[in-house]
């Protein structure tokens, strides 16, 4: 349980790259994520040319750490593999969560950059990453090693459990 009490957004990085085999690894623990029906409808798309992550920073507002960060994974949801409809945005939380976790235990760093469900955000990365129209891009993580070591915090809120009735 310490990594998850630990974890937090990173959004500085040191200018060192991320291994091909821990991005392997974290995109491992993201296919091991729960999904409905065991439909997995997840695809990865690693990003690493700085051409790419500049332009990722130009049409998200909100991932301007992509510019320090040597890697990038959108996660994204494959329309055509959803049996159980809608679910995908659950699967793909659980995908996303699985590398910031996994990351943290390998000592890297990310922040979660929404993608869905911005239209605009949306669309603009489709056309960047030409995904074919069945699959939606979910979010963008920036991975690195931290440039920044943001002090963990007890988010326990006892007043926001109910048992039984609200």
């Amino acid at each position: 349980m310490s990594i998850i009490y630990s974890r937090r957004s990173v959004r500085k990085y040191q200018q060192r790259e991320v291994e091909d085999e821990l991005i392997i690894e974290l995109l491992r623990a993201a296919m091991h994520a729960p999904s409905a029906g065991n439909e997995q409808p997840w695809h990865f798309v690693v990003i690493k040319s700085k051409e790419k992550r500049q332009a990722v920073a130009q049409i998200h507002p909100y991932a301007q750490m992509v510019l320090q960060a040597p890697v990038a994974i959108l996660v994204c949801a494959d329309l055509n593999l959803e049996v159980y409809k809608g679910f995908w945005v659950q699967d793909c939380s659980a995908a996303t969560m699985n590398i910031l976790l996994r990351a943290a235990e390998l000592g890297l760093g990310t922040v979660w950059c929404g993608v869905y469900p911005n239209k605009e955000r949306v669309e603009n990365f489709r056309k960047l990453f030409d995904l074919p129209e069945h699959v939606v891009p979910f979010s963008l993580v920036p991975v690195g090693y931290p440039a920044e070591t943001p002090k963990p915090v007890d988010r326990f809120r006892a007043d926001r459990i109910h048992f039984e009735v609200w």
